[in-house]
């Protein structure tokens, strides 16, 4: 089959979970044998040169079209009093790429086309109303639900201008996803829970669980590196708010008590683009340490022992906690970080909520009371057995499979 990805930013370089969910996607399909075109907004938070993508071969073809995708308060303030679309939508609305979708559609035989999120939702809801490319599918990839973070969001958020910003961005978006579910022909969804979110929407049957994919091969344990002891860590973009929020509330309430008891206990953060307050922080304060972005996630959680996943809000599927489960390592999450992924407390993950629980469970692992190898050693079978690329993609052929993509449309 040929699939047309279109993804609301170029999935390169694989620095977040972003770039990472939506890259491995094109990569199983290329490797099952289908032929992959992606239609990628070129944004300035990710931009990237146009052959960026070369190496995944000849069955696969980048198109990137430049859109300003930075938000600024006056275009925020702007799109609340004019536009009846999200904001975080709207930034990615632009004719250049609706005409870049019907150049490749009228050009191009493709069977299915995939939306990578809500975000680029909308120009699925506008071809419906253009006379294109009458049989071919329409599948969206609900890497989240956005509603429910900008929701989540809100209710933590201490300032009132803010937080009603917050919940009227929410309503929003929940108003723009329940329109735009009902057009496509499937939608894949990351999590059982979102599932049932996508149900209370009114989205339409046929809706596949096809959760988030790590390449194994990449994500291997290494016993012959043995991680540092008495070390823990947390690894994620620095850019994205439910990221910055969870290490906030770790660094503020968890932290400080925990260093107090345990001086020799250390805390390294890792993650794209920290903020001047963490990055403002004498170095070894407090024995945290900022380490900024990282070349490689998979060197730096094989050098550290316990992960931690402080997430309070967010949506979709955390990719991280999926290759740290192919690393072998144990990880403390919140129930909210572990969303939609297939571990159990105390088997293959330790799941903890409250400040003080997870202050319990930090001096367990110091004390060696948490069976940090048994969990570990369950996770990485759990990654294998569920989140291997290649199982995942066989989801998404039955899902194209069920839709009647690839088979020639009837005669009218």
């Amino acid at each position: 089959m040929h699939i047309l990805q279109v993804s609301p930013r170029v999935p390169f370089p694989l620095h977040d979970g972003g770039a990472i969910g939506i890259y491995n996607i094109t990569k199983g399909l290329l490797a099952a044998g289908h032929r992959v075109t992606m239609l990628a907004i070129n944004t300035p938070k990710h931009h990237q040169p146009a052959d960026v993508l070369a190496h995944l071969g000849p069955n696969f073809r980048l198109v990137t079209v430049d859109v300003d995708t930075d938000a600024t308060p006056l275009k925020a303030l702007q799109n609340l009093l004019f536009s009846s679309q999200p904001y975080n939508v709207d930034r990615f609305i632009k004719e250049e790429v609706t005409s870049a979708l019907i150049e490749l559609l009228q050009t191009q035989t493709i069977n299915v086309v995939q939306f990578e999120g809500t975000y680029v939702a909308w120009y699925y809801e506008w071809w419906g109303y253009q006379e294109l490319s009458v049989g071919v599918k329409g599948v969206l990839r609900a890497h989240n639900i956005e509603y429910v973070i900008w929701e989540r969001l809100a209710a933590g958020e201490k300032k009132l201008l803010k937080r009603w910003y917050l919940k009227n961005l929410a309503q929003r978006l929940r108003r723009f996803e329940q329109r735009c579910l009902v057009n496509f022909d499937a939608v894949a969804a990351i999590t059982k829970e979102d599932i049932v979110r996508l149900k209370e929407l009114g989205c339409p049957e046929p809706i596949a669980l096809i959760p988030a994919a790590v390449e194994m091969a990449a994500f291997q344990p290494d016993p012959s590196q043995p991680p540092q002891p008495r070390t823990v860590f947390m690894i994620g973009s620095l850019n994205w708010l439910p990221n910055l929020e969870g290490l906030d509330w770790l660094l503020r309430e968890v932290w400080p008590a925990v260093h107090a008891e345990l001086p020799e206990l250390e805390l390294h953060v890792a993650g794209v683009a920290p903020p001047g307050h963490l990055t403002s922080r004498p170095k070894g304060q407090d024995n945290v340490f900022i380490h900024g972005f990282v070349e490689s996630a998979a060197a730096f959680m094989r050098q550290y022992d316990l992960m931690l996943v402080p997430l309070l809000s967010g949506g979709g599927m955390r990719v991280k906690i999926i290759e740290g489960m192919a690393l072998g390592k144990c990880i403390l999450s919140t129930s909210i970080g572990a969303e939609g992924i297939a571990v159990r407390d105390g088997h293959d993950i330790v799941l903890r909520d409250s400040a003080a629980a997870w202050q319990q469970s930090l001096r367990d692992y110091y004390h060696g009371r948490l069976p940090v190898a048994a969990v570990g050693a369950e996770a990485a079978r759990t990654a294998a057995e569920v989140y291997d690329n290649r199982r995942v993609t066989q989801r998404f052929e039955a899902l194209y499979a069920q839709v009647g993509a690839g088979r020639p449309a009837a005669a009218g």
